[in-house]
Order: C-alpha cells, then structure tokens, then sequence
C-alpha cells in the first residue's frame, strides 16, 4: 500500500456524535486500525502492557499491534464497553490475553487501582501506554468552564502523572512508557485551547521522567500525531470541520490509527533501546519546530 492508496481523504461526510468520548460504529469512513494489515514479529513477546483509551482509535491500533507482537494488553477505558469488547476481541485473536479496566481515570484511587489489576492479573507490568484524552472545540476563551479547563487537565496530564508514578513502582529495568502527545504541543490550534496547553505539558513531561527514570533503566517517550481520524474528531468538533478534517497536511488527508502503530512499538520494544526523552511526530508532513 502506498501512502495514499485506499486512504479517505476530504472532503468527509460532514457527521457529528452528541456524546464524549465517540463511538467507532457511527464514524464514516471506518478508521482503519490495522486490523487486517498489521504483521507481527515477536518484538513484545512475552510483554504486559497497559493501554489508556485502548477501547478505540490509536489506542486500539497500539493494542492489536502490541498482541500481534506478542504482548498480553490491559484496556483502560472509560465507558465505550461496545469498543473495549472488540479491542479485546482482536488482541484474543491474535493469542494474547485481554484485561478490560472501564473507569474514569480522573479519579485518582482508579489510577492506582489500573496498574495494581494489571500487574496482578497479568503478571508484570512492562509498558505503559498513556493515550486517553479529552478535548473540545471552542471559538473563544469565555466560553471555556473552569470545570472543562479542570477536566481536560486532569484527564490528559493528571492521570498521566499518577499513572506513571504507580507503574515505575512495579516496572523492571527494560520497561517502557510512551505518551501520545500532539503536534498541538509544538503548533497549537487556537480553538483547542485546553487541549493543545496539556499536550505542550506532556511533551514536557516526558523529557523530565525519561531523565528522572534513566539510571532505572525505564525509558519514556512521546508519539505527536497530527490530525488522525478517531471517533475524538466527530464527538468534540463541528461537523464542517470534520468535513475538511486532515486537508491543511502536506499529505492532504487525516491519518488512519494504523499509520501510529509502528512508532509505539518500536518505542516499547528493544530496538529502542537507545531512545528515551524522544519525540516522533506522525503528522502527514507537517514538521514540529
């Protein structure tokens, strides 16, 4: 396949959901996750990792890949069950077993309580995916809540900090962690204004813990997509939006979940076992300054 070959591009049907997190079954196109393209070779074989937002979109791209790669995979999510069941689905599949984990990752008792069920039920604990977000669109400042200013944050960052402050406790020199940050964090767009501010702070984050947990031998690293077609996309922006969703890239298109699945594993497995503190930007063309 190239890398424009059987990839939607705008315009998009013009399509909106009324309910954050989306849904996958309503998105149209389909987003691609790589379900019958991803091919694995025992890079994570023998591996646990834990995914936040694994129900859908990149996340359940980085779980079929993880399993076809030889990782048994918890799914943290929060209340997409339809989704998480057929993450879970494909990572069974693929001979490796699923932990469904549903909760809200901003209350801070259940981020102890995911790395704890994890290493439990599964054994270890050997890389930590933390990819659930939140965003929504807005056309000014005022109209933005302190509430959804809270939200954003101790959604996207918050649980970010204690999630990975809970899993070194249990993780072994060679473990991993990679944080889905955003081409937001180096180019952000004015009306994802909370949103774009915590992913210029988990960029940051990631450079600090992956020198903070070097001489512990855990590497931490950061994938910074650019438009990818998610149920995200139609939940939280308007649908005119949605229609010319991805043009503005030098690829001319969004990003299909699938396109990300190779920079996470190579973040997860030891052929990165040089690269922490890193940043890959997986944007269509469009370079981070």
């Amino acid at each position: 396949m190239t890398m424009t070959e059987s990839r939607p591009t705008p315009p998009l049907p013009e399509q909106q959901q009324d309910r954050t997190p989306g849904r996958t079954a309503p998105m149209d196109p389909p987003p691609d996750h790589g379900e019958k393209s991803y091919r694995g070779s025992e890079r994570l074989a023998g591996k646990v990792a834990l995914v936040t937002g694994g129900d859908s979109g990149i996340g359940r791209a980085v779980c079929i890949a993880f399993a076809r790669e030889g990782a048994d995979v918890a799914i943290a999510y929060y209340d997409e069950h339809d989704d998480a069941h057929e993450t879970a689905r494909w990572v069974e599949q693929a001979g490796q077993r699923a932990l469904l984990l549903p909760g809200d990752i901003r209350d801070r008792a259940w981020c102890r309580e995911l790395v704890r069920k994890t290493a439990d039920e599964l054994g270890r604990l050997d890389v930590l995916v933390n990819n659930a977000a939140y965003q929504m669109t807005h056309e000014s400042i005022e109209s933005i809540s302190d509430d959804e200013w809270d939200r954003t944050f101790d959604t996207n960052i918050g649980a970010m900090f204690r999630i990975s402050r809970e899993a070194v406790a249990v993780m072994e020199p060679g473990a991993a962690i990679v944080n889905t940050a955003s081409i937001n964090a180096d180019k952000p767009k004015p009306t994802l204004l909370a949103y774009a501010a915590t992913k210029g702070a988990i960029q940051n984050f990631t450079g600090g813990l992956a020198q903070l947990l070097a001489e512990r031998g855990i590497r931490v690293n950061c994938v910074a997509p650019g438009p990818i077609w998610t149920p995200l996309i139609p939940s939280t922006m308007p649908a005119d939006q949605v229609r010319e969703f991805g043009k503005n890239t030098p690829m001319q298109r969004p990003g299909q979940p699938a396109e990300l699945a190779g920079a996470y594993v190579l973040l997860a497995s030891g052929e990165g076992s040089y690269i922490s503190g890193a940043t890959i930007a997986v944007t269509g063309g469009t370079p981070l300054i």
